[in-house]
């Protein structure tokens, strides 16, 4: 039997750990996202299935947020470790924000729950403008 190429032999070695940390930073960012929802005053899920805006503009703003860093985290990170370290990071840093936003622009829970799509937004951007420095930081 000939011997596989080694480019079979490299995707045979790194398929396994490439799955695994795929998986522990899905996992990172679904129990982020869960913890993100607990934290929050309001009750995002239910809010969106009553067709708020704000509440999905505020929840997919969290789930970029943390997928950006978590992805930067990935790609630099060499083993479960560092990657699930910083993936904590990550989500203390995007609760901080949200309690920074919550300080600036006063009773942003309610604001979401009343469907303000502008603090909403205000709220996505914070998120995403630290997710893109804590990305290039990890970097």
């Amino acid at each position: 039997m000939p011997t596989p190429s080694p480019e079979i032999q490299a995707f045979a070695a790194g398929f396994p750990v490439f799955l695994l940390h795929v998986s522990v930073t899905v996992t990172i960012l679904i129990a982020a996202a869960a913890a993100y929802i607990l934290l929050t005053p309001h009750k995002e899920i239910t809010l969106i299935r009553e067709g708020n805006t704000a509440a999905a503009l505020s929840l997919g703003g969290v789930l970029v947020g943390l997928a950006i860093p978590l992805s930067a985290s990935l790609k630099a990170s060499t083993n479960v470790i560092e990657i699930g370290l910083w993936g904590a990071v990550t989500v203390v840093v995007q609760l901080l924000i949200f309690r920074l936003v919550d300080m600036i622009l006063r009773g942003l829970p309610r604001r979401i729950q009343e469907g303000e799509v502008s603090a909403a937004a205000l709220l996505v951007g914070a998120k995403l403008a630290t997710a893109v420095i804590l990305a290039a930081a990890r970097s």
